[in-house]
C-alpha cells in the first residue's frame, strides 16, 4: 500500500523533473529522496522515471501513477483540514435533543444565529423528553439537549435558557373563550381534559398534575395526546381543555390561550450536555442559545 508519504515525495519529483529542486521543495537532503522514490519503483516492480545525467523524465507508468499520487496527496490534505476544523468546532456534526415547547419559542432563533456563524457543521436533531434528554446525553448519543433540567445531573453540565409557565388553552367554542381576566383554573374542573399520559413524559405530566393539584382539583381525564402539538391540535377540534407551556402556542386556529390567576411557572428551560469535557461544537452551540435566551 502506496503511503501518503511516498505520494507526496514522488510528486514533487514529478512535477519538478530535478531531484535537487524536488528535495528544497520538501525541505529536505536529496540522497534520502532518490532512495525513496527508488525504494517506490522496487514496491511497484515498475520504473516510474527515465534518469540520465542531464536530464528526469517520467515513464507512461509514471505519467499515470502521478494523477493517482495527486488524488491521494490532496485527499490526505482534505482529512488533516476537516480534522482541523472539526477540533476548532468549525465542522463535524452536532447531536441536538429538545423538548417539544423549545420548537416553536427559543430554538428557531438559536438555530439561525447556529448555522449562521458555523455553516460547515451539520446537525442532526431530534424530539425528546425531558428524561429521555439526560439519559442519551450520558450514553453519548446525543451532545446537547434542550430540556426541563429539574435538578443537578452528575456528569451533565447545565446552561439555564429561560423560565416558562403555564397557560390554558381551550377551543375557541368554549363559554370562557372570551374571557379578558386571568382564568381560575378550578372552574375548569369539569371540564373534559386532554391529557398527556406519564409514560410519554414523566416530568411534564407530574408538572401539570401539580398545578391543578395546586388549584384544588384532579382533572378529568378523558382525551390523550402524545404531544403538546397533539394536545393543542386536539383543543382547536373542540374536544377539551389542557394546560400547555405559554412558548408552544403560536398562532392556533380553534384555540384561545387565557393567563392563570395563579401563575403556574414550569421547570426552567436548560441547555444540557456532558461536564468536564471539551466538544468544542456544542460549546459554539451553547453561546448561541445564551445570546438568543438573553434577547441579543
Amino acid at each position: 500500500m502506496i503511503e501518503v508519504r511516498q505520494a507526496r515525495y514522488f510528486v514533487a519529483v514529478a512535477e519538478e523533473l530535478h531531484f535537487g529542486r524536488a528535495a528544497e521543495r520538501l525541505t529536505m537532503s536529496q540522497p534520502p529522496l532518490s532512495q525513496a522514490i527508488l525504494q517506490l519503483e522496487r514496491q511497484l516492480g515498475t520504473s516510474l522515471l527515465t534518469r540520465s545525467s542531464r536530464s528526469v523524465l517520467l515513464t507512461d507508468a509514471g505519467k499515470l501513477f502521478l494523477d493517482e499520487c495527486r488524488l491521494l496527496v490532496q485527499a490526505s490534505e482534505r482529512a488533516e483540514e476537516v480534522a482541523a476544523r472539526a477540533k476548532s468546532g468549525r465542522a463535524g456534526t452536532l447531536r441536538l435533543g429538545s423538548v417539544t415547547s423549545a420548537f416553536d419559542g427559543l430554538l428557531p432563533d438559536v438555530l439561525d444565529r447556529f448555522r449562521s456563524a458555523w455553516p460547515a457543521v451539520e446537525l442532526e436533531v431530534s424530539e425528546i423528553d425531558t428524561h429521555h434528554g439526560r439519559d442519551r446525553l450520558l450514553r453519548r448519543e446525543l451532545d446537547v439537549a434542550i430540556i426541563r433540567q429539574p435538578g443537578f445531573d452528575k456528569g451533565l453540565r447545565s446552561v439555564p435558557l429561560r423560565r416558562d409557565r403555564f397557560v390554558l388553552a381551550l377551543p375557541g367554542t368554549h363559554a370562557k373563550a372570551t374571557d379578558q381576566r386571568p382564568a381560575d383554573l378550578a372552574q375548569f374542573r369539569d371540564d373534559s381534559w386532554i391529557w398527556l399520559p406519564r409514560a410519554i413524559s414523566p416530568d411534564y405530566h407530574d408538572e401539570m398534575v401539580a398545578a391543578c393539584r395546586q388549584a384544588g382539583f384532579s382533572p378529568q381525564a378523558k382525551h390523550f395526546a402524545n404531544s403538546i402539538q397533539s394536545q393543542l391540535a386536539m383543543v382547536g377540534c373542540g374536544l377539551g381543555v389542557t394546560l400547555v407551556p405559554l412558548s408552544s402556542l403560536g398562532a392556533r386556529r380553534g384555540v384561545v390561550a387565557l393567563e392563570l390567576s395563579q401563575r403556574v411557572d414550569l421547570v426552567e428551560l436548560s441547555l444540557v450536555s456532558r461536564a468536564g469535557t471539551s466538544e468544542t461544537i456544542a460549546d459554539h452551540f451553547i453561546e448561541c442559545a445564551r445570546v438568543a435566551a438573553d434577547g441579543g
